[in-house]
């Protein structure tokens, strides 16, 4: 997509992602928590882990953030070739337009240069996201598991959260 790059975070993004997931949030979109449950302290803590063991990228355009991508490793040196704990959020104006692909593109270069090795990424998504699973199929993800009736909606819905996975 024309007039959006695509940088490292860092942790001084903190306030800007905030924002971005908010306002994606409020939008109804995939994300798991609704706006007034999240917190600087939430997006400082796993942008930190991102950037210490795994990936955390931003999009940003015109000087105003996008979209953000991160995942982190679990920790144990046997799950140490896994990026998991994936998020990604993309503002409501620029959703529909390549953003989230961009992002995801981006991140798999950056995942294949870390050391350990990668070769894995692991990501959860709600079954009735329906436009988040055709795009993670798209870039290669396939859903490995199902863990029923898990996200209840704020409507009082329930749906399945789907496992996913990449192999890089």
């Amino acid at each position: 997509m024309s007039g959006v790059s695509v940088r490292a975070s860092t942790l001084a993004d903190a306030p800007a992602i905030l924002s971005l997931h908010a306002a994606a949030a409020s939008r109804g979109g995939g994300l798991a928590r609704e706006p007034d449950e999240m917190e600087l302290s939430q997006i400082e803590g796993a942008l930190a882990k991102a950037l210490a063991s795994g990936v955390a990228l931003s999009a940003w355009a015109d000087g105003a953030i996008a979209g953000e991508i991160h995942a982190s490793r679990l920790g144990p040196r046997q799950f140490a070739h896994n990026l998991l704990d994936l998020t990604v959020a993309v503002r409501p104006e620029f959703q529909g337009r390549g953003v989230g692909a961009q992002l995801f593109e981006a991140l798999f270069i950056e995942a294949a240069r870390l050391e350990p090795k990668v070769e894995r990424i692991e990501l959860m998504c709600r079954e009735g996201n329906l436009g988040a699973v055709r795009l993670y199929q798209r870039l290669g993800f396939v859903i490995e598991g199902r863990f029923q009736r898990r996200v209840r909606l704020a409507d009082g819905t329930v749906e399945d959260d789907l496992a996913m996975a990449k192999a890089l």
